[in-house]
């Protein structure tokens, strides 16, 4: 077996060296179709990490409570994620936000409200700017650090904001003499007290670019707006043993605040990062899906050449069987050399998938993901791609009766 399984590969080897040209052009097609897949699932891996490790930074003592729906997974993260009001249809309140700060073993909770409104300061408007409804308690929840100035206070709640990087270069045009400036936000002037340092963070677990968000206390721009809803609800705990069980408290003192409602979800550790990753994911796997037809064109062009070398090889085919090669033989020797060029794609497209994804990662914050799971993917893909694109010439070509394959001659 494998003195015929050498013979194959030399018989395969042999064949695509003498067509180097068509050999490396059915690559490429398998090629393309592997490197879309692979610079998908790179690009899905670097995201996931990416919401995973902000979670880690952040600390093992965050739990998280959202709104929830009674549709099916998929549905309601598409539309929890992607509806322009889906912060109007949130079940959350200011009234949940004192309840859960009165649980045993709560040191922080901070709300997480957006609204979208024109921002105007004395320089320049900008409309469509993301306005942040939270509380004094957000910079002890999450790890931000302030460039100039400080955070609101229950002092100057009703009347301050704060600035991320991009957005206060944005208005003023800097980001060093913006403290004390005032902006303007549906008529109401509101004095900047403090500038976020840069985050440079656009895809996180709160679904905000915080570079270019303009913080304010949820109250006054519950006031401003007259509708604002609650998104989610940062909570720190006081001690990471005990999450499970202050974040059932939680969960209790919700219910009991909602009449017996569990219109929301509580989550900590892994959980934190769904509905981010879990959009992602079925985002990439449509992709995916789209990819795959180039996968599969590139299959075809497999066949395509598998049966053009079947049809020049006539008299080979004879002249293997009238020595004593079995049908079986000669299906063994076309799916082998199919299989090479596949996977010869396969090689060629890893290479190609992660080269795009390293040039992608220059200009964005997604590093290549490496994984065995990938390498695992790409593998079986090709295969099955070299198996199934492969059999309908081998058979072909098994088939052909000798004495009518040896009156052809190349």
């Amino acid at each position: 077996m494998p003195l015929l399984l050498r013979t194959h590969y030399k018989l395969a080897r042999t064949a695509i060296k003498e067509n180097r040209t068509r050999s490396f052009l059915t690559c490429l097609g398998i090629a393309i179709g592997v490197a879309s897949i692979i610079l998908i699932l790179s690009l899905m891996g670097s995201i996931s990490t990416l919401v995973k490790n902000e979670v880690n930074e952040i600390g093992a003592d965050l739990i998280v409570v959202r709104p929830s729906t009674s549709k099916d997974a998929m549905t309601g993260i598409i539309e929890e994620l992607t509806s322009a009001n889906s912060f109007q249809k949130s079940s959350l309140s200011l009234g949940d936000v004192k309840v859960i700060s009165q649980v045993e073993g709560v040191s922080a909770v901070a709300p997480v409200a957006i609204s979208t409104n024109t921002v105007t300061s004395d320089k320049n408007t900008f409309s469509s700017v993301p306005v942040l409804g939270t509380n004094s308690d957000f910079l002890k929840v999450e790890p931000f650090t302030l460039r100039h100035g400080s955070f609101m206070n229950d002092q100057n709640k009703d009347h301050s904001v704060v600035l991320g990087h991009t957005l206060s270069l944005a208005l003023f045009n800097t980001i060093n003499s913006t403290v004390g400036q005032m902006v303007t936000i549906m008529g109401e002037k509101f004095m900047v007290v403090g500038v976020l340092d840069e985050v440079n963070k656009s895809i996180n677990f709160d679904n905000i670019d915080f570079d270019n968000t303009l913080i304010m206390d949820a109250e006054a721009l519950d006031k401003i707006t007259g509708s604002t809803q609650i998104q989610q609800i940062n909570i720190k705990a006081t001690n990471t043993d005990s999450l499970p069980q202050i974040s059932s408290d939680v969960e209790k003192a919700l219910i009991n605040q909602n009449l017996g409602d569990q219109n929301f979800s509580v989550a900590y550790g892994d959980q934190i990062t769904h509905p981010a990753s879990s959009l992602f994911m079925i985002v990439s796997g449509m992709l995916t899906l789209v990819a795959a037809i180039s996968l599969i064109v590139g299959g075809i062009g497999v066949m395509n050449i598998m049966l053009v070398s079947v049809s020049e090889r006539n008299h080979e085919i004879g002249v293997r069987k009238a020595v004593g090669a079995s049908s079986r033989n000669i299906l063994m020797q076309f799916i082998f050399e199919a299989l090479i060029l596949s996977l010869l794609g396969g090689i060629l497209g890893l290479a190609l998938g992660y080269f795009l994804a390293f040039i992608i990662s220059t200009i964005t914050p997604f590093a290549p993901y490496i994984s065995w799971e990938i390498l695992l993917i790409t593998f079986l893909t090709t295969l099955i791609v070299g198996i199934l694109f492969g059999i309908y010439p081998a058979l072909k070509a098994a088939t052909k009766n000798p004495i009518d394959s040896l009156k052809h001659y190349r």
